[in-house]
């Protein structure tokens, strides 16, 4: 019970903010009806009671399956069940992801939603293959990572303009609630049983995952006739009874969510009774999990499509009609800087973040850089949006930073910082900041497929550079922290350190800074 509550205080304080700012928003530069403040107000109470059903139910379900499956197949000491195995996963996990659903959805007009998630589901399956493996091979994150994105770029030099932004969303939709509880404890469970401690290797699955769907969706882009897309919004109407409207939609979510949850539990039965064979307690308990997490995923969609995504729509477009259009950048900033909080998976990355770190890398600290991150991108995309400017004078920069980045801070901040970006980028982006950004577009008369989509993208990209930031200065606190500490020695200790660093071998390591610094001192 203080879990459930917890989870509630948490979904709370996670919504709250955003819904301040939409009702201000309503009452000033952008007037609503009485009925979309309604709806926007219910949407806001389901969405509240999603996350803390679905918070819970990923803590007791999704990451213990996940944790389970990656220790055992890594006991297995063979490559093919590895690789088939995280394959089959991979495809399975995308397939239930709510927010590439809503994506699918806005998308129909221009490909097919089914082919748009099997094209997605193989990039996953491909490159949860490929993170695994570099678990287990040890191979350097930062390499791959330059080598992926160097082809994501020459891939995309191919692709039409207008499918371009199409392609980089569908990468930041790919790891939301459902994806990033799911791989991450089974990164954990590989690197725990792979002997890598757990910290440096155990993150970087989402960052390789969200890469995946970049490069078969640019494919798919390259094989199919894509340059003369167009794309026309559909006027929001919505029901004069909105308390109804959330309750005769909620059934449709019911279907969707069970169809997507289904091949999760039959293969964690099947893999359970070949495999694992856990005891009836704990299927039992992780079965009850499994029922909170679709609860909790049928009630948050519920509020975010009926309640969240035709008010972001009437938003944008209402400001972008007024004589404060240029409104939409520091509006956009102010509500991406909070309706990240409101994210069911980034609340799950930043638990994890501070477990394994050992409580170094706080996840406050991890929030705050995020929220300033996707404020930022959204400032940007915002831009885009009344300058038409495009999508590569972003992303392109931005990436270039980010893998220089790379090479200047720890690699557990690399390998967070791209986590992140996967992370940040989920249902509440697809359904309220898109649709916001395609309503802005629209009432400006603007391309919605060069100017609008692309944002999620662009939402994925900023937390690679803010979380590095982040690296860099608690590195040099470190450092100076240290640096303090050790001058503070005196006599013995000072001799006792310097004869512990002479008996070392003739690698650079971090005490030879602090010895240098303590000669000098002594010299003073």
């Amino acid at each position: 019970m203080r879990r459930l509550i917890n989870k509630f205080k948490e979904s709370v304080f996670s919504v709250l903010p955003i819904t301040i700012i939409v009702l201000i928003l309503a009452f000033t530069i952008a007037p609503l009806t009485k009925s979309a403040i309604l709806g926007f107000l219910t949407g806001a109470v389901f969405v509240i009671l999603g996350l803390t059903l679905f918070g819970l139910g990923a803590d007791i379900s999704m990451i213990q399956i996940g944790h389970s499956i990656g220790s055992k197949i890594t006991k297995t000491k063979k490559l093919f069940p590895v690789i088939l195995i995280s394959f089959i996963i991979g495809i399975i996990i995308t397939v239930a992801e709510p927010d590439l659903m809503v994506l699918g959805e806005q998308l129909s007009k221009i490909i097919e939603p089914v082919v748009l998630i099997i094209t997605v589901g193989i990039g996953v399956g491909i490159f949860l293959v490929i993170a695994m493996l570099r678990i287990i091979f040890k191979i350097n994150l930062r390499l791959l990572l330059f080598l992926f994105y160097i082809s994501v770029f020459v891939i995309a030099a191919f692709v039409s303009s207008e499918f371009l932004p199409v392609s980089f969303d569908s990468g930041g939709v790919t790891t939301g609630p459902m994806t990033v509880p799911f791989i991450m404890s089974l990164g954990l469970g590989v690197a725990a049983m792979n002997g890598t401690g757990g910290e440096d290797d155990s993150f970087g699955l989402v960052a390789l995952c969200s890469v995946g769907p970049i490069i078969t969706t640019l494919i798919l882009g390259l094989l199919s006739d894509t340059s003369a897309l167009t794309y026309t919004l559909d006027k929001v109407s919505l029901s004069d009874d909105i308390l109804l409207s959330f309750f005769v939609n909620m059934p449709n979510y019911f279907g969707e969510v069970a169809f997507s949850l289904a091949p999760i539990a039959v293969f964690f039965l099947i893999f359970n009774f070949i495999a694992l064979k856990l005891p009836f307690r704990e299927i039992a308990r992780i079965s009850v999990g499994l029922i909170y997490t679709y609860l909790g995923l049928v009630v948050f969609l519920t509020g975010v499509n009926v309640g969240f995504l035709p008010v972001g729509q009437m938003l944008g477009g209402a400001i972008s009609l007024s004589d404060y259009k240029f409104a939409l950048v520091p509006v956009g900033m102010l509500v991406g800087f909070f309706i990240v909080a409101a994210e069911p998976a980034v609340h799950v990355l930043n638990e994890q973040v501070e477990e394994v770190s050992g409580g170094t890398i706080k996840k406050s600290a991890m929030l705050i850089s995020l929220m300033c991150g996707v404020a930022v991108s959204i400032g940007l995309s915002m831009i885009r949006v009344l300058t038409g400017i495009s999508i590569w004078w972003f992303i392109l920069p931005g990436y270039t930073i980010a893998l220089t980045l790379s090479f200047f801070v720890p690699k557990v901040f690399t390998a967070i910082a791209f986590d992140s970006g996967g992370v940040a980028s989920g249902p509440m982006t697809a359904t309220f900041l898109l649709p916001f950004a395609m309503g802005a577009c629209n009432g400006l008369n603007g391309n919605i497929l060069t100017d609008a989509f692309g944002l999620v993208a662009m939402v994925a990209m900023t937390p690679l550079l803010t979380i590095q930031i982040l690296g860099l200065v608690s590195t040099f606190k470190t450092k100076k922290l240290k640096d303090k500490e050790y001058l503070k020695l005196k006599g013995d200790d000072y001799n006792k350190l310097k004869n512990n660093y002479s008996s070392k071998n003739d690698k650079m390591t971090d005490e030879q800074p602090i010895i240098i610094d303590l000669n000098k001192e002594k010299e003073k």
